[in-house]
């Protein structure tokens, strides 16, 4: 066995004090076959990266594992690196968990480490969502906050997102301020919960949560008075996917009258995500049960959010009798037009209006925003940076040189995110659903359905239709491999995808049009459709986007529909020959 691997197994064994994840490597050692060895190296050839982001990772013992000491390290360092940043300040945090395995042992790990270093820590009692961690951390005045979870990823993975005094996910230059203070980690300072809670430095939390976000989610919407009316008339079928989505989904849609109906199998919190093999309402599979009881309830909506209830879906009745799933670009083309339409329609609308979504949504949002006199900005991919642009337009500061801060109505992203408030600084499945219902009911009240009011856009905005293509490259050489595949495009560029032109390069690598750095490549065709590929930040794949429009013409939306498929599957040749498919 290689000498390097079985030291660090030793020392984590050494040093690891939960004894499931201590027992993992024991029995690794003991059994010195070939396939243990196999798998203690990829336990060992690295330590789980505390990336920009967080952790994300397997669950097991090692240190290219999510366990125990791996939270209590970058715990360690997201605490020594708040102490210098505010050395005079009387710290503050608070943490929330999802239904994963080992959430809530993690996440007391991290509150006691916190504790240990005399940071006030809220945990809640209970699974809870995402973004009402973001809400929580504004809510209380916190200057950090941790959320427990591996989002949408197989039942193997967990997770760990570490969150600034806004609300919104660390961005520079604290991320790479607490990345250099995790990886110095040499000792951890560590307390009991009873010394915790006695000393005032451990509290349990959950409704005094729970109350004001909920309340603050029925603010958001535009038109009570038409539920109250109507909600009678609105039957929703809903899933949170075994997440921790249904306490706050059935408690809001309830008090606003409306008729929700939870999938049973799949309402409770469940690590193991049973009835899907994938967790994510991304993913049309996800939503088959939930549409299964839609069709039998003859359901208005049918609803999803994802295990930690930060993305949301739907699927709604076609004129075929069947569902008819909406994607995260369509949707959030849905809401940005109910949002300007129900703001115009109040009076409400703000000068200088806009909206933000990520650099590989749909180009559709930006002429929606403009059918309202409104703007859209563009932002890397991830809400840590719709947040950024927010807290600067609060700030009164320009986006650019010679610009002008803007007024917030929403921002979105292409992978089923959406944030209709600024309470939260991440995206919000609850708020998300508690808009859509209404906007189900306002369409409804006018003759349409949300599949109609989607055609009335295509033939204002032309019609857009985008694909995604996502590979994945496991173990050590992974990195390798998706480095070697970005840089050949870099030297080597297409002159042409599929058989349109390229006019335009946009390297991100180094920052580009006022956006930071991000290995990101995107290639503007000639026909305006936008090509983009990038490494995801969090799972070992690379992601390929394309968002094309073809004007809607004599021929009407179903030839302009052909032509956008035509299109996209000449770019989607060209792009699996590169990636090796």
């Amino acid at each position: 066995m290689n000498h390097e691997i079985l030291e660090k197994a030793k020392e984590y064994i050494a040093r690891e004090k939960d004894d499931h994840f201590r027992q993992e490597v024991v029995k690794l050692l003991e059994q010195d076959g070939e396939d243990s060895r196999k798998e203690l190296a990829d336990r060992f050839y690295q330590n789980l990266e505390f990336g920009t982001g967080g952790l994300r990772g397997v669950i097991g013992g090692g240190y290219n594992r999510m366990n125990t000491l791996v939270v209590k390290s970058a715990t360690q360092g997201l605490a020594s690196y708040l102490i210098k940043t505010f050395p005079d300040k009387a710290l503050k945090a608070v943490i929330a968990y999802d239904s994963r395995h080992y959430s809530a042992e993690f996440s007391e790990a991290a509150a006691l480490i916190f504790a240990a270093n005399g940071i006030k820590t809220w945990l809640f009692s209970s699974l809870r969502p995402t973004p009402e961690l973001s809400f929580a951390i504004r809510f209380l005045s916190c200057d950090t906050g941790i959320v427990v979870t591996a989002s949408h990823n197989p039942p193997q993975y967990n997770g760990y997102k570490a969150y600034w005094n806004d609300g919104s996910q660390v961005i520079p230059p604290h991320d790479t301020g607490i990345i250099e203070e995790v990886n110095a980690v040499r000792e951890i300072k560590e307390i009991s919960r009873k010394e915790a809670i006695d000393k005032g430095l451990l509290a349990i939390i959950d409704k005094e949560i729970d109350e004001p976000y909920q309340a603050m989610i029925k603010s958001r919407l535009f038109r009570p008075q038409l539920i109250k009316e109507k909600a009678g008339e609105v039957k929703i079928v809903y899933t949170p996917l075994h997440g921790t989505g249904a306490l706050h989904v059935e408690k809001v849609l309830g008090d606003l009258g409306l008729n929700v109906i939870t999938v049973p199998q799949q309402r409770e919190g469940d690590g193991n995500f049973p009835t899907v093999a994938f967790p994510n309402p991304e993913e049309a599979a996800a939503l088959d049960m939930a549409i299964k009881l839609g069709a039998k309830e003859k359901a208005d909506v049918v609803m999803a959010t994802d295990p930690d209830a930060d993305r949301f879906g739907i699927a709604v009745p076609d004129k075929q009798g069947g569902f008819t799933l909406v994607t995260g670009n369509q949707m959030g083309v849905l809401l940005a037009d109910y949002i300007f339409l129900s703001l115009k329609e109040l009076n409400k609308l703000p000068q200088k209006a806009a909206m933000v979504n990520s650099i590989v949504t749909t180009g559709m949002q930006k002429k929606i925003a403009e059918y309202y006199g409104g703007e859209c900005f563009e932002c890397l991919t991830g809400f840590k940076w719709i947040a950024d642009v927010m807290r600067k337009w609060e700030k009164g500061e320009a986006l650019s040189a010679g610009g002008q801060a803007r007024n917030f109505v929403f921002g979105t992203e292409e992978s089923y995110g959406y944030l209709v408030e600024t309470e939260v600084r991440d995206k919000d499945g609850v708020s998300a659903a508690a808009l859509t219902a209404e906007m189900t009911l306002y369409w409804r009240s006018k003759g349409k359905s949300l599949l109609d009011r989607l055609d009335e856009l295509y033939a204002i905005c032309g019609y857009w239709q985008e694909l995604g293509i996502s590979k994945y490259f496991q173990g050590p050489e992974g990195p390798a491999i998706m480095n070697a595949i970005m840089e050949n495009y870099r030297k080597n560029p297409p002159k042409t995808l599929g058989g349109i032109d390229v006019k335009k390069i946009r390297d991100i690598k180094n920052g580009a049009d006022g956006l930071p750095p991000s290995d990101v490549l995107q290639f503007f065709l000639t026909d305006n459709t936008v090509v983009s590929a990038r490494p995801s930040g969090t799972e070992p794949k690379i992601k390929f986007y394309a968002s094309c429009c073809a004007p809607v013409g004599p021929g009407g939306l179903d030839e302009a529909k052909a032509e956008a498929v035509r299109k996209l599957n000449a770019i989607k040749k060209d792009i699996r020959a590169v990636i090796g498919e």
